[in-house]
């Protein structure tokens, strides 16, 4: 085989198909890959491979990868309530770490020579990418051609366009992507720390103020979601539902400001009604049949679970040895949550679960019980503050 051969980490959007063009123009036999993560319906999916053979890929392969998403990445945000700044879902970060793999995954099956990605030299998904390919493939060449040149948008448009191929120019003012587990939006609102997105700006546009409150209930097995509404479904079906539903009444949505893996701030809006329902739901269910330490410990280990996940170190060691943890700790998430969703907003009614630790028969908070007596009670109280009397008397206090 040709030391020229390269699999193209693939979109379908300006910068790869300026990849394309650009490194078979170097010499380079180019297979595209599309890694379906979530948000592409079927006809764009079509689109994707069309553009693939007409900038002159010699093959076109799409990854239906929404399961291995699961499975490999989001089952521990949801086991670790991952929530990056309490509030943003790490979608993007679990789909680029997910459509690395199976993109290397490819190139090992092909025997190519080399890997590429059409990320810039500003943002997050450079980093991801690189740290993956270099993990999982070193001894493969690594081009990354937009970064290299340093074009313009409108440097790549027209190059293309001198080659017959006219790409359409940026349409609206917002930047989508949408994925499985949320949509990511961005628009000139997101580049400064004051300026709020308007409600247009979401997929699914503006909310109605007069939509019916709707019940909704999701059943876990184990930390898994399995059933909604008392119907069983896989985790994929379970989640895409959710976003269908969730979208509808605005759920999930807000914007993220946080760090960047380049060391700067940076503003992110986005939509992730599954993520949110998922995530708060579970978490009610473990406050039901946790301990108080195994909280406490789990919300420790998500968030240093997501931040290795979001800053590109899912190669790290560690980042097993964490899903372990957070695997062990869902053998008795089972159960059943009951949620009412109103516009824009979500409150949990009401939990139950085969393994609860809350067993009204043994003791009724702040009411009778039968394990101990009132005096026994005022035992361990006093006991309990010992330590911090005797602090208090050694101040003087």
């Amino acid at each position: 085989m040709s030391k020229k051969n390269v699999v193209l980490a693939f979109s379908g959007g300006l910068d790869t198909a300026f990849c394309t063009v650009y490194l078979r123009e170097q010499g380079y036999t180019v297979t595209t890959v599309t890694v379906d993560t979530g948000g592409f319906p079927p006809e764009q999916l079509a689109n994707i491979a069309a553009l693939s053979a007409k900038l002159g890929a010699v093959e076109h392969i799409k990854v239906d990868a929404r399961a291995t998403l699961f499975q490999g990445y989001l089952r521990h945000l949801i086991a670790g309530n991952v929530l990056r700044g309490q509030l943003y879902p790490l979608s993007v970060s679990a789909e680029r770490a997910c459509q690395a793999v199976e993109v290397v995954r490819v190139a090992r099956e092909k025997g190519v020579q080399s890997l590429a990605h059409g990320s810039t030299g500003a943002g997050n998904d450079q980093v991801r990418f690189d740290v993956a390919f270099r993990s999982l493939a070193g001894d493969l060449e690594l081009l990354t051609p937009i970064r290299t040149l340093g074009l313009s948008r409108q440097q790549e448009l027209s190059y293309l366009a001198e080659r017959g191929i006219h790409m359409p120019p940026k349409l609206g003012s917002y930047s989508v992507n949408e994925g499985m587990w949320g949509t990511s939006v961005g628009g000139s609102e997101t580049l400064n720390s004051w300026s709020a997105l308007p409600e247009a700006a979401f997929p699914a546009g503006e909310i109605p103020t007069d939509l019916k409150p709707r019940p909704l209930t999701v059943g876990y097995e184990q930390g898994i979601p399995t059933s909604l509404d008392g119907k069983s479904l896989n985790p994929v079906d379970l989640i895409e539902a959710l976003n269908v539903l969730g979208r509808q009444y605005g759920i999930g949505r807000g914007v993220h400001l946080g760090d960047t893996i380049l060391g700067i701030k940076g503003r992110v809006g986005f939509e992730a009604p599954a993520a949110h329902l998922l995530i708060t739901s579970h978490r009610e269910l473990e406050k039901l049949v946790l301990s108080g330490k195994q909280l406490f410990w789990k919300e420790t280990v998500g968030n240093l679970y997501g931040s290795l996940l979001h800053e590109g170190h899912f190669f790290d060691p560690l980042v097993k040895d964490l899903e372990a943890f957070l695997t062990s700790s869902q053998e008795r998430v089972t159960g059943e949550v009951r949620l009412m969703i109103h516009p824009r907003s979500m409150v949990v009614e009401g939990v139950r679960s085969p393994h609860s630790l809350m067993d009204a028969k043994v003791a009724t908070y702040g009411e009778a019980n039968v394990l101990w007596t009132g005096s026994e009670a005022a035992g361990f109280a006093k006991l309990y503050g010992v330590a911090q009397m005797l602090s208090h008397r050694a101040k003087g206090g």
